[in-house]
């Protein structure tokens, strides 16, 4: 599958939902075609319909909605980025092509349950694919445990990856850990379905400032507007200090 932004092949995210989908569909079509009482072809009428929106989102919707995001951030060129549950590396990249002076970090489990086809070496492969492998790494890592000091990023970002931690007491953890390596003047910028009110609260009580968070529309809808997807923006009180800027590594990023 390839990025409605890029040159990567990106796979689709949660693929046991969208085989769930694509078989209500298909499936009752099949039966009706051996011989099955033809009312079964109720079921696609209704079915077809969210499963088109689920792999449009996965496959389109969300590149573009992260494209409009990441342009409204106007980044400057040179910034540290952390991206979070990083997974093929649609937003990875997407951030990389935009920093050409900067370094971009993706950290994660390599869950295929997640999104289908999740190595690092998938991931690696698509940054040469879209000419930014030189400015990326990749850490294996748990997100409620991340491997940085604290204040090592400019920008730390997330797409729909937060939501598979499953209980609150973990999203809390994640949350405050991303708050946690985020530089004084840093941001923080969370795309997910579900609990994003929790993320919200919890930036809030850490004492972030500028908390936002809104629906990202019908581009995402992960089946329908009753799974809608929604963003979550904050920033980390206090000035950056530009001497406290790590140098850019000139050695291109593998998994560690």
């Amino acid at each position: 599958m390839v990025g409605a932004a890029g040159k990567g092949r990106y796979g689709v995210d949660a693929p046991g939902w969208l085989v769930a989908l694509g078989g209500s569909v298909v499936l009752p079509l099949v039966a009706v075609a051996a011989g099955a009482p033809r009312w079964l072809l109720r079921i696609p009428a209704v079915t077809a319909a969210p499963a088109g929106l689920f792999l449009h989102a996965s496959v389109r919707g969300k590149f573009l909605v992260w494209e409009e995001l990441l342009d409204g951030l106007r980044l400057r060129g040179d910034e540290q980025v952390l991206d979070l549950g990083c997974g093929r590396g649609a937003v990875l990249t997407a951030v990389a092509r935009r920093v050409p002076r900067g370094r971009v970090t993706g950290v994660d489990l390599w869950r295929s349950v997640d999104q289908s086809g999740n190595r690092a070496g998938t991931t690696l492969e698509n940054a040469d694919r879209e000419r930014v492998a030189d400015r990326i790494d990749l850490v294996t890592a748990d997100m409620r445990q991340l491997p940085f000091e604290e204040g090592r990023f400019d920008l730390v970002v997330s797409s729909m990856a937060l939501h598979n931690i499953t209980d609150a007491r973990g999203r809390g953890e994640a949350v405050r850990e991303a708050y946690r390596v985020l530089r004084p003047g840093g941001r923080l910028l969370v795309v997910d379905i579900l609990h994003t009110g929790q993320y919200r609260d919890l930036l809030l009580a850490a004492g972030a400032r500028d908390v936002t968070c809104a629906d990202v529309g019908h581009r995402m809808w992960w089946s329908g507007p009753w799974v809608p997807t929604r963003w979550v923006r904050a920033e980390k009180p206090g000035h950056p200090d530009p001497s406290e800027r790590p140098e850019p590594s000139t050695e291109t990023g593998g998994p560690a």
